[in-house]
């Protein structure tokens, strides 16, 4: 899985053809030993689990690149 962006220790991923398991358009991100999948459009948490305040930082760097992850999902 090609690493994006890695920033305050969390690290986000993104597969170019991955709709088999979740339909919407995603990344994948890891801090430590927690791992998610976060929805692009809507920053909703579709698979696994994030720690709060890091989350927070997620969403933050979603917000800013949300049109060039739209333009590669």
């Amino acid at each position: 899985m090609p690493t994006i962006s890695m920033f305050f220790g969390i690290i986000v991923s993104l597969y170019f053809i991955d709709n088999r398991k979740h339909k919407h358009p995603h990344i994948h991100v890891k801090y430590q030993d927690s791992e998610a999948v976060v929805s692009i459009p809507d920053g909703e948490i579709l698979d696994g689990e994030f720690p709060p305040a890091k989350m927070r930082l997620v969403l933050a760097w979603i917000e800013i690149h949300k049109d060039e992850l739209m333009a590669s999902s």
